[in-house]
């Protein structure tokens, strides 16, 4: 489960545990071969969920980053822990109910954009996404990048594994249509006008093509 803390320009911004794995992470690949030796994630979801339950800033501060502490500081954290007191008692309620679950996650990008995510699992990091390595987006924004992912990369396989299930039929079932109905292409009916053509083709689809330097060439099809 991802914990959550106000953020000066929302109430809501996400605080998560994956802060505290990628420390971890980084400084074992920092030491080569070494393996990186790291907190329990459970027991520090269990220190910020008693600490959110009681609404106690002096403790939600400890626990949060460097960079954290520098941004809200103790009285910045302490305005924010009085004004979201009540969703903090509720949020440390249900943290510390035996159904919760911990995910801990770290998260390395490279310079053109790129990341790599890894989900720690009996205390150590597996990868969970890379490239072409199918994800689990666990928000609408790393759905997004697998989008981008996919289309920066002009993978077909990238891209249909990031459609709903409901889409990704219906695109499967189009391309499907459309291979049938070029299956003879001498025989379908081309209206050519100077540099460009369309072609009607069985199962309702329509293709265009331009001729550019003496070769035709796809411009468009539905």
């Amino acid at each position: 489960m991802r914990s959550a803390f106000p953020a000066p320009s929302s109430l809501a911004a996400p605080v998560t545990l994956a802060a505290f794995a990628a420390i971890g992470l980084l400084a074992g690949l920092a030491g080569g071969c070494a393996e990186a030796r790291l907190p329990d994630p459970k027991l520090a979801a269990q220190r910020y969920a008693e600490a959110a339950r009681t609404g106690d800033s002096e403790r939600i501060y400890a626990l949060l980053s460097s960079e954290a502490q520098r941004d809200y500081g103790p009285q910045g954290t302490r305005r924010l822990v009085e004004q979201a007191k009540a969703e903090l008692s509720r949020q440390g309620t249900a943290l510390l109910s035996p159904a919760s679950r911990v995910q801990a996650s770290a998260e390395i990008r490279f310079e053109d954009g790129e990341s790599a995510l890894f989900d720690l699992e009996d205390g150590t990091f597996h990868l969970s996404s890379l490239g072409t390595v199918p994800s689990r987006p666990r928000s609408p924004a790393e759905a997004l990048g697998d989008f981008r992912r996919a289309l920066a990369r002009r993978s077909y396989p990238a891209l249909l594994g990031v459609l709903s299930a409901e889409t990704r039929q219906a695109m499967e079932g189009d391309l499907k249509s459309l291979v049938e109905g070029l299956e003879n292409p001498e025989t379908l009916d081309v209206k050519v006008s100077g540099d460009n053509a369309v072609v009607e083709v069985p199962g309702g689809h329509q293709v265009k093509l331009r001729r550019e330097a003496g070769v035709w060439r796809v411009q468009d099809f539905d």
